[in-house]
């Protein structure tokens, strides 16, 4: 299994309260710390403990890319991390300075290894069985992120109406947290600003990927079209649709429009049973359009 069972007991264990269930992403979509986790924390450490201070500018575009701009937006950080390696590798730039960026084969083995979570602790115990210098490296780079955002990620409020969203809808919904970002730092984000009381579960790496939260808290608990996922990811947006479930996007750079939108219209509309259908397929294609495919240094 590719989570820890303990873990993600909280959400297999979770019993309808209301007849509703929407589960939220964290970063970028609650809170404004996508840019500041990226741009100060995840973004330095990588040209730091992957040897790429000779390019990089180019490493910094490739990982923004990535990581904010484009469709991959929200994705775990180990694929997140090869991916920036393989764009790096194709720029003629990098070529050019004779710069090699990692090949990172035991990256790539620990990603498609489905026996491991794709968090701190999955890497841990992939460790325990595998030994190389490349993991040794993956476990300085991923423990120093973690530190950094730990120092850094303070005093981000949530986006507003998020507060008031959750507000009107507590005696309505039930509500989680669905996140890639590590349960600690969560935890300590939505306590900070005190809106942790209105989620009964935050789940984060630790319990298995979004689909699989979204599966266990609410799959076969509630009616057909009660089930809303809000996100600011693609990623976000298939986990809905593994489950069946419907998706509220919040556009990456028009976030207070959006949680001003689901606040005023799209959260009645949820509740009403009118949100599925031509309402909700306007709002995806307004987000997808948000999230290219191509790398502008390509385009």
């Amino acid at each position: 299994m590719s989570q820890h069972p303990e873990a993600a007991r909280a959400l297999a264990e979770l019993e309808p309260r209301n007849d509703f269930f929407v589960g939220i992403d964290s970063d970028g979509c609650a809170f404004d710390t996508m840019e500041v986790k990226h741009k100060e924390c995840f973004i330095p450490e990588v040209i730091k403990h992957w040897g790429l201070q000779a390019v990089s500018k180019y490493a910094r575009e490739a990982a923004e890319f990535v990581n904010l701009y484009s469709k991959w937006r929200g994705i775990n950080r180990w694929p997140a991390l090869v991916m920036v390696f393989d764009l790096l590798r194709e720029r003629s730039e990098v070529q050019a300075r004779g710069i090699e960026p990692p090949q990172a084969p035991w990256l790539h083995r620990f990603i498609a290894d489905e026996q491991f979570a794709k968090s701190n602790d999955g890497l841990k115990a992939y460790m325990r069985d595998h030994e190389d210098e490349e993991l040794d490296t993956a476990w300085a780079w991923t423990t120093a992120v973690n530190e950094a955002v730990s120092e850094m990620v303070h005093g981000v409020p949530p986006y507003p109406g998020v507060r008031e969203s959750f507000e009107a809808l507590s005696d309505q919904a039930d509500m989680i947290v669905v996140s890639a970002t590590p349960v600690e730092a969560l935890t300590r984000e939505w306590h900070e600003h005190d809106i942790a009381r209105f989620v009964r579960v935050i789940a984060g790496q630790e319990m298995g990927g979004k689909a699989l939260h979204l599966k266990l808290a609410a799959g076969g608990k509630y009616p057909v079209g009660h089930v809303l996922m809000i996100g600011d990811a693609p990623g976000d947006m298939r986990a809905a649709r593994a489950n069946d479930a419907l998706f509220f996007p919040i556009n990456p750079g028009h976030e207070e429009k959006s949680w001003e939108t689901f606040q005023s219209e799209a959260m009645f509309r949820f509740l009403d049973g009118s949100y599925a259908g031509a309402y909700e397929e306007a709002l995806i294609a307004d987000f997808e359009k948000l999230l290219p495919e191509i790398p502008p240094w390509k385009a």
